[in-house]
């Protein structure tokens, strides 16, 4: 008999009744220190008071209009967005699914409108995660995520992750853009090299094509900047953003450039919630908090901290880790053992990662844990380590 909940996830057997910055409370009592962060979505911990009182703040008034009319804190956000950004615009979503639905219809009318309707095209990598809706899982191409749903969305190109000379031979006049993540979050961290952003940042410009980055994971201080593409020094024409930018709460949007854009006229593209009340008060004060250049230092002096204990760990372990990889507080054990057993094994110690591809297990932490927290963090995983 099938299960109330359709049996889609493999769920661990953990129920948090309650939380308070990296730290979760099972319904026994015992406590973990999340390493996960709802993947990378708790951005400032769990239960943040600065969070909390922007929501019942805001709840107290009015929770949902659609769009249908205008909402001060949407427009709020999008300035802010705009201000700390590449972008001149932003359409908000509920997630990076969505995120990733409205990036490839921007792409694809912007060279409708140009005259050009044959540009559908759109160039992506092994290895990428984009969302589980259709375009996401075809835009990925990977058999774990779309055997079964066919027919498959048209018009993706699937070339090698890091394989940047091949974008040049892809690139056709069908070609509309490029889709990538500056780091592969579900591939295993992967990061893509600045040098190689840059090269696709020229090869994009080069044959006059639009440049899309995913930073859904990656994105609203996770790698020690605002954005993880602001390390390169280039910027995309549309990227798409989720995840941390809600603190938790669901929250995403894609921002892109008026020349990007300019196809998206009213009535082209549509969301019930998004850009609710409620999602962008949460998210104006996470935009306060993280687009800080006080903020972001600390995120990059924390992971610099994180980062070194962890080299000690794989070198102490050589049996369970093999290396450290990743940007800012968005890291990645490549682990020797099989990585979903580590998974299971810190719960036994009190410790919550996320396994990914490539034998990975992923340390996205809240962005603002304790150098305390770094340190116990790095005491479980070493006592998960010699369990194992």
């Amino acid at each position: 008999m099938i299960a109330s909940i359709l049996p889609t996830y493999s769920r661990a057997p953990l129920t948090f009744v309650a939380g308070e910055g990296a730290w979760l409370t099972e319904a026994d009592g015992r406590r973990f220190l999340d390493l996960g962060a709802g993947i990378a979505v708790n951005a400032l911990g769990h239960a943040n008071p600065d969070l909390v009182e922007a929501l019942t703040t805001q709840a107290q008034s009015v929770w949902h209009l659609s769009n249908l009319y205008n909402i001060p804190a949407q427009q709020k956000l999008a300035d802010a967005l705009v201000e700390q950004s590449f972008a001149d615009t932003v359409f908000f979503t509920n997630s990076g699914t969505e995120s990733c639905e409205l990036a490839v219809k921007m792409a694809r009318k912007y060279w409708y409108d140009k005259g050009q309707p044959e540009r559908t095209e759109i160039i992506t990598f092994s290895g990428s995660f984009h969302g589980r809706s259709s375009a996401g899982i075809a835009a990925a191409g990977s058999e774990k995520m779309t055997k079964g749903f066919g027919p498959l969305l048209p018009g993706f190109v699937h070339l090698e992750f890091g394989d940047i000379a091949a974008v040049k031979t892809a690139i056709g006049n069908e070609t509309a853009a490029v889709l990538v993540e500056p780091i592969q979050g579900e591939g295993g961290i992967r990061p893509l090299s600045d040098a190689d952003l840059k090269a696709l940042r020229q090869i994009c410009d080069d044959a006059g094509i639009l440049l899309i980055l995913d930073e859904v994971q990656c994105g609203v201080g996770r790698t020690g900047k605002l954005f993880a593409h602001e390390w390169a020094g280039i910027t995309p024409d549309i990227m798409m953003v989720a995840k941390g930018i809600g603190g938790g709460f669901p929250l995403g949007a894609v921002l892109a450039t008026e020349n990007a854009a300019s196809g998206m006229t009213a009535g082209t593209h549509g969301s019930t919630y998004g850009g609710n009340p409620l999602a962008c008060a949460v998210g104006v004060k996470v935009m306060e908090i993280i687009a800080n250049d006080a903020f972001l230092s600390e995120v990059n002096r924390k992971a610099a901290l994180l980062r070194q204990k962890l080299e000690g760990l794989v070198a102490a372990y050589p049996e369970v880790f093999t290396e450290v990889r990743g940007a800012g507080l968005m890291l990645g054990l490549k682990c020797k053992a099989v990585n979903t057993e580590v998974v299971q094994a810190g719960y036994a110690q009190g410790v919550l990662t996320v396994p990914a591809a490539d034998n990975v297990i992923r340390l996205l932490p809240p962005l603002n844990i304790s150098d305390e927290d770094i340190a116990v963090a790095v005491e479980l995983l070493e006592a998960t380590a010699a369990q194992m």
